[in-house]
């Protein structure tokens, strides 16, 4: 007796991977009255798992004739194939109730995954596929989940960064899966403490011998308690009497945020603009822009006068509310929708940036950037945020030999 046509068979077929397996079995599926209607498969240290769905629309028999060869054809590849019947009318996945939710952990482990997925289960997400992103260990999975009922975003978000509570190494993010996820052109960064390692102020007070002054005043204005233009006014004071040399020291004495050559590197030849914009100075942020070839810059300007500084910035600051304005003046300027934006920052002064991006990005940064962004990432290594992007460590080397 024909199958309904309303039925569909999901075949599974699963077994050590050798070559012909997948067109012997295709095979026997290109007859009349078969149709395929998809097709998935994946290879994980040797072994195989392929999965296809057939529907029978022939004449009476067929569906068990064709189930009978292809089960002595896999008996004969040595792969074990079962069948399973669906009802034809299951409700199919949509494009917008698709989220893609990356984990990095240096210690990523069994009950990193079981408690995401605890997690997803009792909000009846399932888990369509989970792939490495990384080389040599465990250190980063993508998982692409899809739920036929509508989600509210922000409540899976909170829920699952419950879980990046109980365990302080692990990174969740979560994202809708779209081609804005993966079609980003624009990245904005902040300097200090994101792309290099140091707060260039910080650095200057210490050669100034006001290290502790403006040290206290700095971590008042990143946490937000007091606003950032008075800090700024209050520390670059203090900064009186610098010279040039000084600058020149300091600028040649800024390290690198680990990574960050990589992923400027890296999306600049995936054709990536890179931006720096910033409430730190612009001697610095030209420093930058000439070593790593970053296509913006917006800074403050120290007030320089007979080779010192006078301890005055000189023109409007680059506060939290002009980051923003920045970023949008640049999406503008090369024609990029705010969704194919990433920011990245670490600071209270991120925020209204972090917000405004398609995907902000709180790196290494403090409680209130974190709970405010719609992403945060703790890792050792700025590259690490191209693995949100879907983008892999073999798509990293390889872009890295063009």
């Amino acid at each position: 007796m024909v199958l309904d046509p309303r039925k569909k068979v999901i075949l599974t077929i699963t077994g050590r991977d050798a070559p012909g397996i997948t067109s012997s079995l295709t095979a026997i599926l290109n007859r009349d009255g078969v149709l395929l209607l998809d097709l998935e498969q994946s290879v994980t240290h040797g072994l195989l798992s392929l999965s296809m769905v057939i529907q029978f629309v022939g004449e009476e028999g067929d569906d068990k004739a064709v189930l009978k060869d292809l089960l002595f054809k896999a008996k004969e590849l040595g792969v074990a194939l079962d069948f399973t019947v669906v009802d034809g009318d299951e409700m199919l996945r949509s494009s917008n109730h698709q989220f893609a939710i990356t984990l990095m952990s240096d210690d990523l482990q069994a009950k990193h995954v079981a408690a995401i997925s605890a997690v997803l289960a009792r909000r009846g997400v399932n888990i369509d596929s989970i792939r490495k992103l990384n080389e040599r260990g465990l250190f980063c999975l993508e998982m692409l989940t899809y739920t036929s009922a509508n989600m509210d975003l922000g409540a899976l978000k909170d829920e699952l960064l419950k879980v990046s509570t109980r365990y302080p190494t692990l990174d969740i993010a979560v994202q809708r899966e779209s081609l804005y996820r993966r079609a980003k052109r624009l990245v904005v960064m902040d300097m200090d403490s994101t792309l290099i390692q140091v707060e260039v102020i910080d650095e200057l007070a210490k050669r100034a011998g006001v290290g502790d002054q403006v040290a206290a005043i700095t971590e008042r204005a990143m946490q937000g308690e007091i606003g950032f233009d008075e800090s700024l006014y209050e520390r670059v004071a203090l900064l009186k009497g610098l010279t040039e040399a000084d600058l020149k020291h300091v600028a040649e004495a800024i390290p690198l945020t680990p990574g960050a050559d990589i992923l400027i590197k890296t999306t600049k030849r995936l054709g990536y603009k890179v931006a720096l914009i910033s409430g730190g100075f612009s001697y610095f942020g030209d420093y930058l822009k000439e070593k790593l070839g970053l296509h913006y810059v917006y800074t403050n300007q120290l007030e320089i006068i007979d080779g010192k500084l006078t301890g005055r910035v000189v023109g409007p600051i680059v506060n939290a509310e002009r980051k923003a304005e920045l970023l949008e003046q640049i999406a503008r300027l090369e024609e990029v929708p705010l969704e194919s934006v990433i920011a990245v920052g670490d600071g209270a002064n991120d925020i209204p940036m972090l917000k405004k991006a398609g995907l902000g990005i709180a790196f290494n940064a403090k409680l209130k950037t974190r709970r405010a962004a719609p992403a945060a990432v703790n890792q050792r290594t700025l590259h690490s945020i191209l693995y949100l992007l879907g983008i892999t460590d073999k798509d990293i080397d390889e872009v890295g030999r063009l």
